[in-house]
């Protein structure tokens, strides 16, 4: 019986993994298998950026879509774009808000005007970004999410080293007409399961 049921729950859990490989731990985004946090670590940061993403589109939905978040080991990164000052500052008290939030950084920024020529500029700086880590092979481009905001680009995620820090920081220079960088990459050994 016990063997059974312990065939049941493996059936149970693979059945989930489909959605693991290509979305990560409850849709995150980060391969499991290739993400540095542990399992736990990672379902709890895939829970605070689910409840996040819940509360906010309670408020509005529109947020949903203009707002990305990530969690990494409780600290909370929002990118995008909204309309006013105050929509911003609401968000920041929402993720602040949110069980087990170590720090928030928001990289939000308040829309000037729709601009179709910045937004494909801003979409083609973050594909070229995108297409060069993935070919780089000291780079592990599941463990990062890249936005791009005004020819900004917006860089969240875990090195395993210093190293691929600099990498990761290096290739984001070569793109061309980016106004500036701004990387929130945390080290492996920075995490708090590393910390004892």
């Amino acid at each position: 019986m016990k063997k059974i049921v312990s065939i049941l729950f493996i059936l149970l859990t693979l059945s989930g993994c489909v959605g693991v490989s290509s979305q990560g731990v409850l849709g995150t985004g980060v391969n499991i298998f290739l993400d540095p946090r542990t399992l736990g670590t990672q379902i709890d940061d895939s829970i605070m950026q689910k409840s996040f993403l819940i509360r906010v589109s309670q408020i509005d939905k529109k947020y949903v879509l203009s707002v990305s978040s990530k969690v990494v080991d409780g600290h909370i990164y929002l990118t995008g774009t909204v309309g006013s000052v105050d929509e911003k500052i609401l968000l920041t008290k929402i993720a602040w808000k949110t069980e087990g939030a170590r720090s928030v950084k928001n990289n939000i920024k308040v829309k000037d005007k729709f601009s179709l020529k910045n937004s494909a500029k801003d979409l083609l700086i973050t594909s070229q970004l995108k297409v060069a880590l993935l070919s780089n092979k000291q780079v592990s481009m599941a463990n990062y999410q890249i936005n791009t905001v005004n020819q900004i680009i917006f860089i969240f995620g875990i090195a395993k080293s210093e190293s691929e820090k600099r990498e990761v920081i290096n290739e984001a220079k070569t793109i061309q007409d980016v106004k500036n960088i701004d990387a929130s990459i945390f080290l492996v050994s920075e995490l708090s399961k590393n910390k004892k």
